[in-house]
């Protein structure tokens, strides 16, 4: 997929400060920094100034290597995966900006997605290249994202989930727990695990927290209300598998399924289906629900 440049600019671009070394060029030392990128591709994006000095101007493929310095440039991705499923924007005001986000669509460029994320398309639909996401939520869940639209209130935002004032719920499809009474509290200490990219529990202080609750029961499968307490990567992946209720279509957790047959299975049944906090700007009371629902291709029983 080829960006075009009137997109492509208002996806945030990468920052390097440039180590001490005996490159004579920029261009030399990107080649050398990152060798999975060809030359000639680095030529062609300095020719269409997508490498920037830290006052965010364009520079020459012939700029002078400076230890110290900043540069800026634009992650590019050949044949970037189209992602047909649609975001919604639910609210959007001179501070924030809540969207619904479909399964399998991520939030941030990363990997092998730089166009096809949640942000990159916001900052084009919005014309807000300022958009910064407040959370995060992986890639295969669906549902609410809040993001701060102005830089000059985001400091005030981003304080909500760092003294836990904000109040995120998820919805899970999962198998029954009858052994397990509820409300329940599952407290462990999460560490990243084998491979590099899944998480895993470890003996030890806990720093992850969820609270679970049942929503409804079937004979196959319950739906169950989560409600994070701390943030910590895939925490609800885990501990729904740690006590032995993995949730449908996760191919993590309890085990890692090979690419092939995670394409080819359900997508995981996890929502992050409403945001209530009170708005530290005016006071007033904020309450955003997903309009997602769990269950698509699943019998349900």
């Amino acid at each position: 997929m080829q960006q075009s440049s009137n997109s492509t600019h208002r996806i945030a671009a990468s920052r390097l400060q440039l180590p001490a070394g005996h490159w004579a060029t920029v261009f030399d030392a990107l080649c050398a920094f990152f060798p999975a990128i060809a030359p000639e591709l680095w030529r062609d994006r300095f020719a269409r100034g997508r490498i920037l000095d830290a006052q965010a101007r364009p520079i020459g493929v012939d700029a002078v290597y400076r230890a110290g310095a900043e540069i800026r440039y634009f992650r590019e991705v050949v044949d970037e995966p189209a992602i047909l499923a649609q975001e919604t924007v639910l609210h959007v005001d001179a501070d924030i900006v809540v969207a619904d986000k479909p399964h399998g669509l991520p939030v941030m460029p990363a990997g092998k997605y730089v166009a096809e994320t949640l942000l990159s398309r916001l900052r084009i639909r919005l014309d807000n290249p300022d958009l910064v996401p407040l959370h995060r939520i992986d890639r295969d869940t669906a549902g609410l994202v809040l993001f701060s639209a102005n830089r000059r209130t985001r400091s005030a935002y981003a304080a909500l989930f760092r003294e836990r004032c904000i109040t995120k719920t998820y919805e899970a499809l999962a198998p029954p727990l009858p052994n397990v009474v509820f409300p329940y509290v599952r407290k462990s200490r999460l560490v990243a695990g084998e491979p590099f990219f899944r998480m895993c529990e470890q003996k030890g202080e806990p720093n992850s927290e969820t609270h679970i609750d049942v929503i409804s029961r079937g004979a196959d499968f319950w739906r169950y209300g989560l409600q994070p307490v701390s943030g910590k990567k895939h925490q609800l992946r885990v501990h729904m598998a740690a006590l032995g209720a993995p949730i449908l279509g996760d191919p993590l957790y309890p085990d890692l399924i090979d690419a092939k047959a995670a394409k080819a299975s359900l997508q995981l049944q996890l929502l992050a289906s409403t945001l209530e906090f009170v708005d530290p700007l005016d006071g007033g009371s904020r309450w955003f629900i997903s309009a997602f629902e769990l269950g698509e291709h699943v019998a349900l029983k």
